[in-house]
């Protein structure tokens, strides 16, 4: 394969390249978007095969050349595919942008039409039946209050049916309306909105922005800063974040010549909910490796799976009865160079082949003082998030 980069002279959006049936990454308008496939490779094997392209690069950026975009499944080690576009539009951070052209594929970037109001009818569902979650919250629970845990992540599953095929293009113009902050990305029927960063590599720099810790946002702002304080000082809420962060560091630290980290979290705020966040960052050794050793290291986070991570997935498996699948690992891109982005795969939603059907998925962090009913109101403000983008009534 050959693959060769040039400056793009014209302004695009990456959700008009994308459409329904592309690939994308972006977050504030900051990403990739990629149309056909050039080939599809074991996540195992995307950086060498990606090295092994004949690259023509007059940009010579971070994400220039030929990358490979996809999601890494929730189990630690599970088998992965990552989709090599046949065409990939990017921009950078400093407003650059550019377009990679593998082995002269065709390039169409006509913005398509605007989407069409539907009358579709939906049915919502739990696939998850109400007391077996709560069950699985108190077992973790008092798996925590007996020592054997710090943290375990429990979820739970809805259903979204529709008697019409759910348009793709429809809910990412609706996800960048209301979550343009998050990281909003579609590949193979996954879709979603996540606001946590799991790490970055730019050259040597090395970034995470863990979140953990959720309250709801009503829409007033005097009401949501005051629930925003509540969240800071809760106790639950900052142990919770607090054995995330140790994790993140005490992960990336052997790479890293130097980590750093902010004092105290902050707010991260979305459209429906709210989270204590920590943006950590860092320089990598010599040689520096490539961002998907380092999100296969990091992925899933005692955010997503809890801490011990072996006992808690144990645990996991054990209670909630069913495969998370792609929801709860992690979704991005690598380069050539080893550089990209990987977030969390939350706030999704999966589709069925014929897209009539999505699979959401939502839970939360369980520690001593979690309440089980407290914790299943999480779930539904987290749901709101793709219910939102999905339901046009």
């Amino acid at each position: 394969m050959r693959a060769v980069t040039r400056p793009l002279r014209i302004d695009v959006d990456l959700n008009d390249v994308a459409r329904g049936d592309g690939f994308l990454f972006v977050r504030s308008g900051v990403g990739v978007a990629g149309r056909g496939v050039a080939a599809r490779v074991d996540a195992g094997d995307a950086a060498a095969v990606l090295a092994s392209i004949d690259r023509d690069d007059v940009v010579r950026a971070p994400g220039c050349g030929p990358i490979a975009i996809g999601v890494l499944p929730f189990v630690p080690g599970a088998a992965g595919e990552l989709i090599i576009p046949a065409v990939t539009v990017t921009k950078g951070l400093d407003g650059q942008r550019w377009i990679t052209v593998i082995d002269d594929a065709e390039v169409d970037l006509t913005a398509p039409a605007a989407p069409q109001p539907s009358t579709a009818e939906y049915v919502v569902r739990a696939l998850t039946p109400t007391e077996v979650y709560l069950d699985a919250v108190r077992t973790a629970r008092d798996a925590v209050r007996a020592g054997d845990l710090t943290k375990a992540v429990i979820s739970r599953d809805i259903a979204v049916a529709s008697d019409h095929p759910i348009d793709v293009y429809a809910v990412l113009l609706r996800l960048r309306a209301s979550f343009a902050t998050s990281y909003r990305y579609s590949i193979d029927g996954f879709i979603g909105a996540s606001p946590e960063l799991l790490v970055e590599r730019h050259g040597n720099i090395v970034r995470s922005h863990p979140v953990a810790g959720t309250a709801p946002r009503t829409g007033d702002p005097a009401t949501d800063e005051r629930i925003a304080a509540g969240l800071i000082d809760s106790m639950k809420d900052q142990i919770e974040h607090r054995v995330v962060i140790d994790v993140v560091h005490d992960t990336l630290l052997p790479w890293c010549s130097y980590l750093d980290w902010e004092p105290e979290p902050s707010i991260v705020a979305v459209a429906n909910v709210q989270h204590l966040g920590t943006l950590i960052e860092g320089r990598l050794s010599d040689p520096a490796p490539n961002v998907l050793t380092l999100a296969r290291a990091l992925s899933p986070t005692p955010a997503l799976g809890g801490h011990p991570r072996d006992a808690a997935l144990r645990l996991i498996a054990s209670v909630e009865g069913r495969d998370r699948g792609r929801y709860g690992g992690t979704v991005g891109w690598i380069d050539a160079d080893g550089n990209g982005t990987w977030a969390v795969a939350i706030r999704c939603a999966e589709l069925s082949p014929d897209r009539r059907t999505a699979r959401l998925s939502a839970g939360g962090g369980i520690v001593a003082d979690s309440d089980p009913h407290a914790e299943l109101a999480e779930t539904q403000a987290k749901f709101q998030a793709m219910l939102s983008a999905l339901i046009r009534p």
